[in-house]
């Protein structure tokens, strides 16, 4: 990656050192012709490109013989000038740096935009499947990696993700994908060593950022975890668990993933904080509620601040703001609650 970054840098280097030489010699061209011929501005100009491009019309008006070798001079040093010049942008155009220029230009304007994204460091398995997953969920994201072929497969065949080609390891590619303004990070590189220090950085750039973190050796998980990470997923541990749940529980596990990790418009399971619910509803028990006749939606659990979990709550039981709410129903049944809780829908009008 290093060599092909150096090479992009010489690419840029010879275009501008050409342009540059390009334009000394029509300025050169410009002044000659004014000096020794007493050209007007404008034909000084129309002499000095059909020179330098040598396409072979005819002089504005008999040249002197100063003019004679000063056109000689200036044919010599423009040919070879302007063969350099138009090869480089052949360059360019053959291996896409200039719709690469464009592409970043426009990647730059838009993360200077983004705000409460997602950042996934890595595109592998974990990667790939985190983003389709987020996308799905229509989350904003932005992925970083460091391999210049999987950026090129990415916009390839993943034209509406922002990536960024860049190691996710150094602070200053992390502050480029907005990690000061992104409300999560999920770090899928294949070295725990990584994932730890990419964690530290987060934290101490976007002290209130979530971080899921991966973890492949034991014990990486609680160095993650003291570093700053909220989760940390083992996906070969989750992975063989997973197979014995199988063997035992083959249409449990069957079940939650139809309702936890399939698209399905029918039916969902969601999580909904309360921190915005109208106080109206704060004296109210879930079975006054009465939200699987209103509403279609059942609250199956329930989060409580200090971080417990309480499973098919009882209808006596009084919602607050700080709960986070586990709900099954669709996707409309799901919003429409949500805007019942803030007091913008009321049982009456959901009926109509």
């Amino acid at each position: 990656m290093a060599s092909q970054q150096k090479n992009k840098l010489s690419h840029y280097n010879n275009l501008w050192f050409a342009l540059f030489l390009l334009i000394s010699v029509i300025v050169i061209g410009i002044i000659g012709y004014m000096s020794l011929e007493d050209y007007s501005l404008l034909d000084a100009i129309y002499m000095t490109t059909i020179t330098v491009s040598t396409v072979g019309f005819g002089e504005v008006q008999q040249l002197s013989k100063p003019g004679k070798i000063f056109t000689i001079f200036l044919i010599t040093s423009s040919m070879g000038i302007f063969a350099y010049a138009i090869s480089n942008l052949a360059i360019f155009a053959v291996e896409g740096i200039i719709v690469n220029y464009f592409r970043n230009n426009k990647i730059k304007r838009m993360l200077g935009k983004m705000e409460s994204h997602v950042i996934i460091c890595g595109f592998g398995r974990n990667g790939k499947e985190a983003a389709l997953t987020l996308a799905e969920e229509n989350q904003k994201i932005i992925i970083v990696e460091k391999n210049e072929h999987v950026i090129n497969f990415i916009t390839e065949y993943y034209p509406n993700f922002i990536s960024i080609l860049g190691d996710a390891t150094h602070d200053e590619i992390l502050i480029q994908a907005g990690i000061k303004k992104a409300k999560a990070i999920i770090t899928t590189l294949p070295l725990d060593a990584d994932n730890l220090y990419i964690t530290l950085t987060a934290r101490e750039l976007n002290p209130k950022i979530k971080i899921i973190s991966r973890a492949s050796e034991e014990h990486s998980d609680k160095r993650l975890i003291r570093a700053g990470a909220n989760k940390v997923i083992m996906p070969d541990k989750i992975g063989g668990q997973r197979m014995a749940k199988l063997v035992t529980q083959p249409d449990t596990i069957d079940f939650l993933e139809y309702l936890i990790l399939q698209s399905n418009d029918e039916i969902n399971l969601s999580e909904i904080t309360c921190d915005n619910i109208d106080d109206c509803y704060l004296r109210f028990t879930v079975g006054e509620l009465n939200l699987r006749k209103q509403l279609g939606i059942n609250i199956i659990g329930i989060k409580t601040k200090e971080g417990s979990y309480i499973f098919n709550p009882t209808p006596d039981l009084k919602l607050k703001q700080t709960d986070k709410l586990f709900v099954l129903g669709t996707k409309k049944q799901t919003e429409n609650f949500k805007l019942f809780l803030k007091g913008k829908l009321s049982l009456n009008d959901e009926k109509k």
